[in-house]
């Protein structure tokens, strides 16, 4: 199939099932002195439930539709066929480099909105952006059988680039995409050529893998911004890790609560957004229209969770391919990072170069986990710093330089 315009149009009848239900919505008390560390403040929840409920969605989805966006099918071995939607936002530069942007959760296609304009403009080096809705999210169809993990989802992500006429490109993803785009420059180095993340998930390095790391590790002490990561990453897995338990072990049980209550929904990620980000000022308009893309999201919203169990019970194999398979040093293609101090896990540098031939660190003041929308001038710098002349991964893709000119003949 070829790629086809595509615009959002949810169906009446499911906005006015919405306002109903939020209408009817009735909550629960809260303890004196309740605070975040219980959860969504009830008042907030009250506020934002009534500001959903007059909000129009009509405006959002008019304003999204101004963005480029396409949709295709695209065959990902033993399943059927998926229709997978995207955005595709092509560059006036020649030779512009393609870049992949993936998503997490609870995140969507639109965290890639704000580095647009940013990344597509000439100047150079400039990049022809693709940011699909992973399976499961968004306007993007999901499979009908179970199995669909990792290598499923990096499978189509890399099938969808091919489809466009892509055969090299760059990778950029934090959440579930540092994890797909790990998966891809494993399963497809001769494709994918360097990749850009901004969440960390590494060990410490060992002296039979990586000696060198372990010996700077062995006799560097740890820094005020380590431990002060150590202190982020142990109050996530204390204080903040229980959602991914429940949606790695009982999606469906979650789902039903998450399909028919939008309350539910907008408590349960209005959450991350809080607890996620470096006090990022969310306004009502951004935070309803990202709850609202899984509200109306084509497969429900239940079924975003699905990547979790499939990927946790996913066990080592041929087809396959697990977090611990990723975990470790993937050799050519070359790697980008940014440290970002309120990321769900921050880990020391000599502990994320165990991940692959690291050309490229940015090491911020602020931030969070969600980069591409708290910080998207950054990410934009990141990138064309790591791709531009004279950075470690300038020119790796083949008629992609990211300039109109053929700079790499002039240097």
């Amino acid at each position: 199939m070829t790629p086809q315009p595509y615009k959002i149009s949810v169906p009446q009848e499911k906005i006015d099932n919405l306002k109903t239900k939020l209408g009817l919505a009735s909550f629960p008390d809260e303890l004196d002195s309740s605070a975040w560390d219980l959860g969504v403040p009830l008042a907030d929840m009250k506020r934002l439930t009534k500001a959903w409920e007059k909000w129009d969605w009509r405006q959002a989805e008019e304003r999204l539709n101004k963005v480029p966006q396409y949709h295709t099918s695209i065959k990902v071995d033993g399943f059927d066929e998926l229709n997978i939607h995207f955005i595709w936002q092509k560059s006036e530069t020649k030779n512009a480099i393609p870049l992949l942007f993936v998503h997490g959760w609870p995140g969507s296609f639109i965290e890639a909105l704000p580095i647009l304009n940013l990344l597509a403009k000439p100047g150079g080096p400039a990049f022809q952006i693709v940011a699909p809705s992973l399976p499961n999210y968004g306007f993007s169809e999901g499979p009908k059988k179970r199995g669909f993990a990792l290598a499923q989802y990096a499978e189509t992500c890399h099938k969808l680039m091919l489809s466009l006429g892509y055969n090299e490109y760059v990778t950029q993803g934090g959440d579930w995409g540092f994890w797909v785009t790990r998966a891809i420059s494993a399963l497809y180095p001769e494709h994918c050529k360097a990749s850009h993340i901004n969440m960390i998930l590494a060990r410490r390095p060992t002296w039979s893998k990586n000696p060198l790391l372990a010996l700077q590790h062995a006799v560097l002490p740890y820094s005020q911004r380590d431990k002060a990561g150590f202190d982020r990453s142990a109050w996530f897995s204390k204080e903040g890790y229980g959602y991914n338990l429940a949606q790695s072990t009982k999606p469906q049980t979650l789902a039903y609560a998450l399909n028919d209550s939008p309350v539910a929904l907008l408590a349960w990620i209005y959450e991350k957004l809080h607890d996620w980000t470096d006090n990022m000022p969310w306004s009502d308009e951004e935070i309803l229209t990202w709850v609202s893309i899984y509200q109306f999201s084509r497969m429900g919203p239940g079924a975003a969770h699905r990547i979790y169990y499939e990927t946790m019970h996913t066990k080592s194999g041929p087809g396959k391919i697990t977090t611990a398979d990723l975990g470790g040093y993937i050799s050519g293609v070359k790697l980008g990072m940014a440290y970002n101090p309120k990321e769900l896990a921050v880990f020391p540098k000599t502990w994320c170069r165990t991940l692959g031939p690291v050309v490229y660190e940015a090491e911020n003041d602020s931030g969070g986990h969600f980069y591409a929308t708290e910080k998207p001038e950054w990410l934009a710098r990141d990138l064309r710093a790591m791709f531009g002349k004279g950075g470690g991964a300038y020119g790796v893709v083949k008629k992609g330089s990211g300039y109109d000119d053929d700079a790499r003949a002039k240097l």
